[in-house]
């Protein structure tokens, strides 16, 4: 099978963390048995080693360089003419900015010389490279990372969005754009039931599976020994506004609170690109803030109790994944656990979760002082990956999608 893989973000390496993790982990597998090309954008961080890395996973890797503005008035004209592209014709400024008209030409003569039987957009920012007409000659398939409405929506209803009036104008066009270009796919990808029920009453008829992200379970394997102590960690990309809220929420309503009663507790926020408002944080007591790192496991691996304390963001958490994979009790939001069985009656015990300050607080004090419930939550929660959560499964069920030509 050839396949045609578009995604405007560099999936190299994966411990870049994000939207790569997904990505490079799919194409991974179904380079395995498919001659798989990729078409993708080089930013300005990526270097030719990086490249070179990502053509040893591919067949054929075709590599465009990022569209820029190059001085401040063509980024504001740009910025203007996005925003109005938006209002009267219904693609997001998000999508726009990533659009490069060479790209978009090479994948058009690549599908017109029919060098692929299935087209995937990684991502739904990467729709726009896909021409409805594709539909007609091969299978296309969207991998929705997240609803962007859902996501807009729920910015909204939970108060942190950083333009409340723009989300406000921006929702009901979201609503429009997502409704209008899933119709352009075969099938749609998402990782969780939630998802699909939410781009299921957009288009009631179109095939929508649900395959969740996974863990490499070499990369995160589960640690042999409970450091215990009172250290924290977060872990997840530094200029996503979700992670972003969920460490400045909890460093500033919960963590002085937990400190009170254990003065030595401190909170590393693990991950790339931290914005100004996350580097500030490291002026309070106790928080550590690293940017990016060589290997996310190690500090995994030393952390008492792992926090995922979202309050935004739709879809699986990789983060949550990973540190159930490695054996870090956890302690998360209803939206750092979406998509997961973890709590049911009758099912073991695999992360404990809390929405209020006030439950952070008594959890990951009660875990702090109960070896037997880390232990417990440890080795539950790497059974549950284990057995559902690996991208070889999940590489299997969206290969699957692939080849399937209904």
């Amino acid at each position: 099978m050839n396949i045609l893989m578009i995604s405007s973000t560099f999936p190299y390496p994966p411990t870049r963390g994000g939207t790569q993790v997904r990505t490079f982990n799919l194409l991974q597998y179904l380079s395995l048995r498919n001659s798989l090309t990729l078409v993708t954008q080089r930013e300005p961080d990526v270097t030719d080693a990086e490249i070179q890395g990502l053509q040893h996973c591919v067949d054929r890797l075709i590599v465009f360089n990022r569209p820029s503005d190059s001085v401040t008035g063509g980024r504001i004209l740009k910025k203007f003419q996005r925003f109005t592209t938006f209002m009267l014709q219904g693609t997001p400024p998000s999508v726009l900015n990533r659009y490069s008209v060479e790209m978009q030409n090479w994948i058009d003569n690549f599908v017109d010389a029919g060098k692929c039987d299935t087209i995937t957009s990684e991502h739904s920012v990467n729709e726009i490279y896909v021409r409805p007409h594709f539909q007609k000659r091969l299978k296309t398939l969207v991998n929705v990372h997240s609803s962007v409405y859902g996501t807009c929506r729920n910015l909204l209803e939970t108060g942190i969005s950083e333009n409340r009036l723009r989300d406000i104008i921006y929702l009901p066009l979201l609503r429009r754009y997502e409704q209008r270009y899933t119709t352009k796919f075969s099938a749609l990808v998402v990782t969780t039931q939630e998802d699909k029920v939410q781009l299921q009453k957009f288009n009631p008829n179109t095939e929508i599976i649900v395959i969740p992200n996974g863990v490499d379970l070499v990369s995160f394997p589960k640690r042999n020994v409970d450091p215990g102590g009172h250290r924290l960690i977060f872990i997840g990309a530094m200029d996503n506004l979700a992670n972003v809220d969920a460490v400045c929420f909890f460093s500033n309503e919960v963590l002085p609170e937990i400190q009170k009663n254990y003065p030595d507790t401190t909170f590393d926020i693990v991950g790339s690109r931290p914005v100004p408002s996350v580097l500030a944080l490291k002026e309070k007591p106790g928080i550590t803030v690293t940017g990016r790192v060589p290997s996310m496991v190690e500090y995994l691996h030393k952390a008492t109790v792992c926090i995922v304390p979202m309050r935004t963001g739709f879809g699986i958490k990789n983060k949550t994944l990973e540190a159930m994979a490695a054996g870090i009790p956890v302690v998360a939001s209803d939206c750092g656990l979406e998509g997961l069985v973890v709590d049911e009656v009758n099912l073991p015990l695999r992360a404990l979760r809390a929405n209020q300050p006030a439950e952070y607080i008594s959890l990951i004090s009660q875990l702090f002082v109960n070896p037997q419930l880390r232990a417990e939550l440890s080795d539950n929660g790497r059974k549950l990956v284990e057995t559902e959560f690996t991208w070889e499964i999940a590489g299997k069920r969206y290969e699957e999608v692939c080849l399937n030509k209904n």
